[in-house]
């Protein structure tokens, strides 16, 4: 009993969903009743009918009435189902000739089908279904019962002898009511197993729809999290500059009646420092404005740090890597350049090596990485250049989670950069970030 409550779903409270009549069930309709006229003309014409007393239009009719039912199997399917069944009682009485066309016993096969495919309740559409397949059995029974069938069978043999294992009248007896019970449970079971099929869709779906709202929330954790790591930086530069302009603006103060040069000097220096501040907030503010909103309720506990790495800090970065031979070449257009790179551009190409190279050892089969550090402070439009390049295919088992990633194209964003992440056309892997030197966040 156990697992016929589970194969129906008896203690499930989800209702399918049921769409409107539209244009597909009225085209269904459509080419049943065509269907039907035809098929019934044809058996008219072959003499099937022979022995009908009603006219042809009735025949017609009665195929029209169970054509529109089958527009309504799916808005209304067990009303539908209890419909047909009352049509194929009625029909089997009076013109039981005209109800055993193929063309009519499917469209009752797919009315006690809808009915546990559709149907809204499984412990209505199962009750239903039992009492019309319950029915039908009572009547064939009945049919037998007072000779009308066995009538109609003997009168179409010559001889009532069997030649097979069975008398004959038993055997037509048995094989009715299994042809009967294989229709009616057929369609039950049928019927059923399209609403489990819809059901486990259903439930794909919410689990599609819930990996999806995961993923997103992290993809949103991890851009507050690198954001949260620019605001710091942010309060790094702010702190370093207002600093250093303090430090002179106090200097100046106390010589500019006696050293009027030094203090020239020290104005020139809270000029520059003050430019390059301003430059600096404008390349990271950007990226900041909604970071209040995205970050509440995160509970991020980050440690705090007044300094950060840079580029100068990558040759002890890339040569501690274990398990990997890593080389590393600066290429300068003037020397000392990447010395010279501003704070928040040396933190992030630092920061891209970073994790170039832990996903190198994490998720690739390479031996060799190579990082090269360009930077061009000539020219129209002066950059920072680190490309990060390994010679291996993705491990097979690690399949990151992508974050990483979107975490550097965040910070190239920052600075209104350039990023190029994939695999190279011979074999490996490239990281390649460009950040311009001036002009970042723009006029």
């Amino acid at each position: 009993m156990s697992t016929l409550s589970t194969f129906f779903a008896l203690e499930d409270d989800w209702s399918r969903p049921v769409p409107p009549i539209g244009r597909r069930d009225v085209a269904t309709g459509a080419a049943v009743e065509a269907i039907g006229i035809a098929t019934l003309e044809m058996a008219r014409s072959a003499g099937a009918f022979h022995g009908v007393d009603q006219p042809f239009w009735v025949i017609y009719l009665v195929m029209s009435a169970a054509a529109v039912a089958v527009v309504l199997r799916r808005r209304f399917p067990v009303a539908t189902a209890v419909y047909l069944a009352a049509h194929m009682f009625v029909t089997g009485v009076v013109m039981p000739q005209v109800m055993a066309q193929l063309s009519l016993q499917i469209v009752y096969f797919v009315g006690l089908f809808s009915a546990m495919a559709w149907g809204r309740s499984r412990r209505t559409s199962l009750l239903v279904s039992g009492t019309i397949l319950a029915f039908m059995l009572c009547w064939v029974g009945w049919q037998f019962a007072i000779g009308t069938g066995l009538q109609q069978y003997l009168g179409d043999q010559e001889a009532t002898q069997s030649e097979g294992f069975l008398p004959a009248i038993p055997a037509l007896v048995l094989l009715t009511f299994i042809v009967n019970v294989a229709y009616f449970v057929g369609a039950i079971i049928g019927g059923q197993v399209a609403w489990r099929s819809a059901r486990q869709r259903e439930a794909l779906a919410d689990q599609a729809a819930t990996i999806a709202s995961q993923a997103e929330t992290l993809r949103r954790r991890a851009v507050v999290d690198e954001r949260l790591r620019i605001a710091r930086e942010l309060h790094d530069v702010v702190g370093h500059h207002v600093s250093v302009i303090g430090v002179q603006a106090a200097g100046a103060r106390r010589v500019h009646d006696r050293d009027p040069e030094a203090t020239t000097t020290a104005l020139g220096a809270i000029e520059e420092s003050s430019r390059e501040a301003v430059t600096q907030m404008r390349s990271l503010l950007g990226t900041l404005r909604d970071i209040e909103g995205q970050a509440e309720g995160t509970g991020l506990d980050q440690p705090d740090r007044t300094t950060g790495p840079g580029a100068v800090d990558l040759p002890a970065l890339v040569a501690e890597r274990s398990g990997l031979r890593t080389t590393y070449d600066v290429v300068e257009d003037r020397e000392g350049a990447a010395g010279r790179l501003p704070g928040p551009v040396g933190l992030s190409l630092y920061r891209t090596v970073q994790e170039a190279l832990a996903n190198v050892e994490r998720h690739s089969t390479a031996s060799r990485a190579s990082v090269t550090l360009r930077v061009t402070e000539g020219g129209s439009s002066p950059f920072a250049e680190v490309e990060v390049v390994d010679d291996g295919r993705q491990r097979s088992g690690t399949s990151g989670t992508g974050l990483g990633q979107l975490g550097i194209r965040e910070r190239v964003a920052s600075h209104r950069g350039v990023v190029d992440i994939g695999p190279r056309a011979t074999r490996g892997y490239r990281v390649r970030v460009r950040l311009p030197l001036h002009g970042a966040a723009g006029d």
